[in-house]
């Protein structure tokens, strides 16, 4: 029961973060998760691996209320959803059937230098400048896999890296993101499933886990986020934005230093 209602406020925290600094919730997720489960005692070498097919999973159902929410507002790109998708979808399961293969501590520093480079993105707000067009399928594609790979390495919905490639082929900041939130859901839906399908065989994994996807902590933060997002969004409007994105950055950069003197002293 302690645990329920821990996931019910990671959840809450994670969805109003979302809606209102328009930044995923796996930043968040994923180190808070990775701590929750080494702290239940359960297996310390997919502890990581169990956060991550987690935090993908509960971005399925929140990817699913953003990019309806831009589709409302005419800000999805849908013919560069349909080009880059099978390229994102193909990244995202190879990487997360791959995650069974790969050990916990080079997963944690792979998220963690993620974390500081997010954390720099976010801080200082950097896009590039539009310098070229969309490229052909085969660019699409490529673009697409590395963007599944990472994302399904790190636990997020793309975002951090889908919008800055958007904006660098020169589709408007709306456009990109709203684009990149419909992105999300096949990120989502394909990582979510090979972390299902890599952990199958692992034992020691919490009850009510199906693979590297705990469904309880899934359905908490889940119901929570899509419901504590369009509050966040609300207030978007009303709060010093830029401010609480560097302070938000500033709790990222903690969390990574944290997670590298963990790996530092382990």
């Amino acid at each position: 029961m302690s645990f329920l209602l821990l996931y019910l406020v990671i959840g809450l925290i994670a969805g109003f973060v979302a809606g209102l600094l328009g930044v995923g919730g796996g930043l968040v997720l994923v180190p808070v998760l990775t701590w929750v489960y080494a702290h239940a005692g359960y297996p310390a070498a997919y502890t990581i691996h169990l956060a991550l097919g987690t935090s993908l999973a509960t971005i399925v159902f929140t990817s699913i209320s953003s990019l309806r929410a831009h589709h409302r507002h005419g800000a999805v790109r849908w013919e560069v959803v349909r080009y880059i998708s099978p390229g994102i979808v193909l990244g995202t399961l190879v990487g997360s059937l791959a995650a069974a293969w790969l050990p916990d501590r080079g997963l944690r520093l792979f998220f963690t230098l993620f974390l500081f480079y997010a954390a720099t993105q976010i801080f200082f707000g950097f896009r590039p400048a539009a310098q070229r067009q969309l490229p052909g399928w085969r660019g699409m594609t490529l673009a697409g896999g590395v963007i599944g790979l990472v994302s399904s390495w790190v636990g997020i919905g793309g975002g951090t890296l889908s919008v800055p490639f958007l904006s660098w082929c020169n589709l408007r900041l709306a456009e990109a993101i709203g684009t990149s939130a419909a992105i999300g859901l096949p990120i989502a839906v394909s990582g979510a499933l090979g972390y299902v399908l890599s952990g199958l065989t692992v034992g020691g994994l919490p009850a009510g886990s199906l693979g590297f996807v705990h469904l309880p902590a899934v359905a908490a933060i889940a119901a929570m986020s899509v419901l504590t997002a369009p509050w966040g969004a609300r207030l978007t409007h009303r709060l010093p934005v830029v401010g609480l994105r560097r302070v938000f950055a500033a709790v990222l950069y903690l969390m990574g230093l944290r997670m590298l003197l963990g790996l530092l002293q382990a």
